[in-house]
């Protein structure tokens, strides 16, 4: 990433920090950010503009998220002084049996169609985190995006982009056409779109809550779409479902406490790399140096090895999770990096067991209260099944369930999948510091990592951390069963030095470069000496960073 030539700050720095003192909102879409603030405005909290802003992003952003999707947040209670983590995930359907994979004769789930569907988790998350924390009745919440959803917004160009795009893997599936597309094609960019169905479905969840999804027309019309496509999902799935309040979990770094939500999700992967981080000295070495970019990449694969053994639903595996975000298990697995070259495979580690595609936003408010939220139907817009007449599609997030027997991650009913999605928090001797998140995948971890890093080791404000060129990797062992390839590829966005690059093949490292393969980042950082937030947005993606 290159900027224009600045008085103050890095060279590729796209714009400054956004500074306010009441409340501050940061989406990857200008009219989701000006809805969070206008419900602030309106006398709500930031976990009512965060719902606002989820709302708008699944409309205005359908290529990323929406309400057929699932939900994770990790909220600071200003009062309590304490964090609180929300997992809004999904479960497999109760019908779905891992003979059915079988006897069809499949080795993995496939991507589309009525198989990787699972329970969708966001309504009734967001109904969880108002129920607990909100003060402005869920149909007001609601209503920046029936409004836009009914009469219309225009289409931003990186979104229009990527709605292109989706049009020749989904226009097959029935619904799909009639929803989101202008006779039959994608909207472009600054073009007027529409969804009457979303708008109805929203009202209706507005005035009657979880239950007005999860419960009678919608849960109906749900099913019997899936019935129709050989599908699995059922109003009892639905109504069933429920999210859970879970406990943060967290890792020193510096001197700062970085937070992440335990399993199904990934989260912990960021707390174990930055263990194996903290020994190097990154403010010598530098930002973009061989030696930075060398031993952030050897920490993923290290890390991802146990990505792929030990993560998965902890209500049915006895997870290691404090074992493996441990610092002595950090510095075991350390030892096995070399700072010469390459490692071309790493084995999963042997903690010690005891027994028994995306949106990301952050919203904060005046009385100190911050949320930090990501939401996603994976695989962009997801399954392809849009259930008539209401406005979103459902999501594929079952296609990371293995179907290899025996494994933590190995598909069964009524389990919930490995998660790519995770919303990350900062806080220092005890004060909130920093709620952010970076979207995109297995590319999240890696994300984190580099913000918590340019912040911390490289001195950079909230905005150039987002900003810098990004370093991604390819090529581990995953959740779903894919093997390691030799030594996998290090993608750099353009940026780095060509002295960085030409040591790094030297070390045995393969170097590419990946379109579009980095995120989106967004940020809030809460300063206690003046007690103002600054925002920022990834310039990756169609966002905004405003306060008031």
């Amino acid at each position: 990433m290159v900027g224009q030539d600045r008085i103050t700050g890095k060279p590729f720095a796209t714009r400054s920090e956004i500074i306010a003192r009441h409340g501050m909102a940061a989406t990857s879409q200008p009219l989701a950010t000006q809805a969070a603030l206008e419900i602030l405005r309106g006398g709500g909290n930031a976990v009512d503009a965060a719902i606002a802003a989820n709302a708008v992003l699944g409309l205005v952003e359908p290529v990323s998220n929406g309400i057929g999707g699932d939900i994770f947040a990790i909220i600071w209670d200003a009062k309590g002084r304490r964090l609180h983590g929300l997992n809004g995930s999904g479960r497999s359907p109760a019908s779905l049996t891992l003979d059915v994979f079988k006897k069809q004769g499949l080795r993995r789930i496939p991507p589309y169609g009525h198989l990787p569907v699972s329970v969708p988790g966001c309504v009734d998350g967001w109904c969880t985190m108002h129920d607990r924390f909100g003060v402005t009745p869920l149909e007001k919440v609601l209503a920046p995006a029936i409004r836009y959803a009914r009469d219309g917004f225009p289409v931003t160009e990186v979104i229009a982009y990527y709605w292109g795009r989706s049009i020749a893997v989904y226009e097959k599936y029935p619904g799909f056409k009639e929803t989101f597309t202008i006779n039959g094609r994608s909207p472009t960019k600054g073009e007027i779109f529409r969804n009457p169905y979303l708008a109805t479905t929203l009202e209706k969840i507005g005035k009657g809550g979880r239950n007005a999804f999860y419960a009678g027309e919608i849960a109906a019309r749900i099913e019997s779409h899936m019935r129709t496509a050989g599908g699995f999902l059922t109003t009892q799935d639905l109504a069933e479902h429920s999210s859970e309040w879970v406990e943060p979990v967290s890792t020193s770094y510096r001197g700062y406490d970085v937070w992440e939500l335990p399993p199904n999700g990934q989260g912990i992967a960021t707390l174990q790399m930055l263990n194996i981080l903290e020994a190097y000295d990154f403010s010598r070495l530098g930002f973009g140096s061989p030696e930075h970019i060398h031993y952030f990449v050897e920490a993923k694969k290290l890390v991802f090895a146990d990505r792929a053994k030990f993560y998965g639903d902890p209500a049915f595996n006895a997870i290691p999770v404090h074992e493996l975000i441990a610092k002595p298990y950090a510095a075991e697995r350390r030892k096995l990096i070399n700072p010469e070259g390459s490692g071309p495979t790493y084995e999963a580690g042997e903690p010690s067991l005891k027994e028994g595609d995306t949106i990301y936003l952050t919203v904060a408010d005046s009385t100190g209260l911050m949320v930090s939220l990501i939401q996603s139907n994976y695989r962009g817009m997801g399954s392809g099944m849009v259930p008539q007449g209401l406005g979103f599609m459902l999501q594929d997030r079952g296609e990371l369930f293995t179907l290899e027997p025996g494994k933590v991650n190995t598909y069964a009913p009524r389990k919930r999948p490995f998660h790519t999605i995770i919303p990350a928090f900062i806080t220092k001797d005890g004060d909130p510091f920093m709620s952010f998140g970076v979207m995109g995948g297995e590319f999240q971890p890696l994300g984190q990592v580099q913000i918590v890093m340019n912040v911390i080791d490289f001195g950079m404000n909230i905005q150039e951390a987002g900003d810098a060129p990004r370093i991604s990797h390819t090529g581990s062992p995953e959740p779903t069963g894919a093997s390691m390839t030799d030594g996998g590829i290090v993608a750099l966005e353009s940026g780095f030095p060509y002295e960085t690059i030409r040591e790094l093949m030297k070390m045995g490292h393969r170097v590419a470069f990946n379109l579009g393969g980095y995120g989106g980042y967004q940020a809030i950082r809460f300063d206690p000496a003046s007690r103002v937030y600054y925002g920022a947005s990834d310039p990756r993606k169609d966002g905004q960073a405003a306060g008031y």
